[in-house]
């Protein structure tokens, strides 16, 4: 079906305008090239190429500033849009503009010739050529450039005009509600309210009335009307985090929200409508629950309709260096001292096992711009502050120590992390810190074994039930009855 179609390629990359044009030509196509966003606009002006591949940045200017002109000049035809600069905002523009596909560099060049065979058979997306463009802010809502990231970016850049209901999973830390702000803020419901909301942190009897609100006399203490946050986020977004700690009466009456789009408050007698649109998080693995008989199985499919999962930063630690300046400019921004770090300093942070995700690391930038004395974070202030915080920085996880007894991988790990000091010795207190690094997995998994019960686990580990309550402090280990921790 490409036989004979001509793909207009932009890029002032020569090697790349090279490869893209042989692996074109092989697909049967005619390939004119470029690597000027002039000249580009001239052979779309004068109607050639069935479909475009463009870089963003050429030396000439901005392929997605010419984007509205190409959708008004020829809404037909679709418009492939590779960058480098790797940022969300990137792949929301592209998409408001009127991209039809956004690809990061370095591509997969087997997924840009699927694009471009999708594209040239015709499936394009309808989009409006006189809608106006969208003003963008300077402030990227979201930080990284990471394969892992741009995976999300793509998915968020195709619901920023839809209504459809998401579901955000990730670990503790790694920025969910934050994507759910990106998508409203960058969404057509943008001049509505944010409006969330924590399961997790409202009693069970209060959660109804907190999401559908309630009347007067609904019940003791209902001195007057008070509006849900249904009712809040009329025209909106209402963000249901931690959804997996709503309680089975809450899911059921929210699954009927969500099927008839309007609710009642509780003690009142008229249905209102519900117009907001929906996006729930979690932590916690749904399927798990479901199979546990705690989580409707209906709910989970009503509103995982488009899921999106954000990676923990141990798998975009590339993405690490930019996160921690970032997070040093906002607190100079706040009236905190400038710091920087130096790449030693950078090696250290990559070598943490971040169990709290960006927003540990987040944490600790904060409390280096308070607390170092020097304008430039040294490796071993680094060291010494995620010591201090029961965090020793050693990477006992992972694929490299799978496969070996517990005292070999704990001794390969030591070697390394004396190697990577080098010729400088680590600083004081690596017996502690290395007890204490085996000793959080430890009670925590066996707390997760037995379901929070601390009788059965200290008797499991072998230990006085004392010190284990005194173990739950020290490394902060959360404790949640009847549900399997991690």
């Amino acid at each position: 079906m490409t036989q004979g179609m001509t793909v207009l390629l932009a890029d002032d990359d020569r090697s790349i305008r090279t490869v893209l044009n042989q692996a074109l030509s092989r697909m049967g196509c005619r390939v004119r090239a470029t690597g000027s966003c002039n000249a580009l606009w001239r052979m779309i002006d004068e109607g050639e190429g069935d479909l475009v591949v463009t870089d963003v940045h050429m030396p000439d200017g901005d392929a997605l500033d010419l984007l509205p002109a190409i959708r008004r000049k020829r809404p037909e035809l679709p418009v492939i849009v590779m960058s480098a600069q790797n940022t969300v905002m990137t792949a929301i523009k592209a998409a408001e503009v009127g991209a039809y596909e956004y690809l990061p560099k370095p591509f997969d060049l087997k997924e840009l010739l699927g694009f471009v065979q999708s594209g040239l058979e015709g499936v394009v997306k309808s989009q409006d050529p006189e809608e106006p463009e969208k003003p963008m802010g300077e402030e990227l809502p979201l930080i990284g450039r990471s394969p892992a990231m741009q995976e999300v970016y793509r998915v968020m850049a195709r619901l920023m005009h839809t209504d459809l209901t998401v579901m955000i999973s990730g670990e503790s830390g790694t920025g969910k509600e934050l994507v759910a702000r990106a998508l409203h803020n960058f969404g057509k419901r943008s001049p509505g309210p944010f409006v969330a909301i924590n399961m997790a942190a409202i009693p069970r009897e209060l959660i109804e009335s907190e999401l559908f609100g309630h009347e007067r006399g609904a019940f003791t203490g209902a001195t007057e009307r008070s509006a849900g946050k249904f009712e809040q986020a009329q025209g909106g977004t209402l963000f249901l985090d931690e959804i997996g700690d709503m309680p089975p009466e809450a899911q059921t009456r929210l699954l009927r929200v969500l099927q008839e789009g309007e609710f009642t408050t509780v003690g009142g007698r008229s249905a209102r409508q519900a117009d907001v649109r929906i996006i729930a998080a979690t932590h916690q693995n749904l399927k798990s629950l479901i199979a546990e008989g705690r989580f409707r199985e209906d709910l989970f499919y009503r509103l995982n309709v488009v899921p999106i999962r954000l990676p923990p930063l141990r798998e975009r630690i590339g993405d690490l260096p930019d996160l921690a300046r970032a997070f040093l400019r906002r607190a100079e921004q706040e009236g905190l001292p400038r710091k920087t770090l130096s790449s030693d300093a950078l090696e250290v942070l990559k070598t943490h096992s971040w169990p709290g995700n960006v927003r540990e690391l987040e944490n600790l930038m904060r409390r280096l711009a308070v607390l170092c004395p020097d304008e430039q974070i040294p490796p071993d202030v680094i060291e010494q502050e995620l010591t201090s915080r029961g965090e020793s920085g050693l990477d006992l996880s992972g694929d490299r120590g799978r496969g070996r007894s517990l005292g070999a991988a704990v001794e390969m790990h030591i070697e390394q992390y004396f190697q990577r000091h080098g010729d400088i010795l680590p600083p004081p207190g690596l017996y502690d810190r290395v007890l204490r690094e085996v000793e959080l997995p430890l009670i925590a998994l066996t707390l997760s074994a037995t379901r929070g019960n601390q009788l059965k686990a200290a008797e499991l580990l072998g230990i006085n039930r004392n010190t284990l309550r005194k173990k739950i402090r020290e490394l902060d280990i959360p404790v949640t009855r009847g549900k399997k921790l991690m």
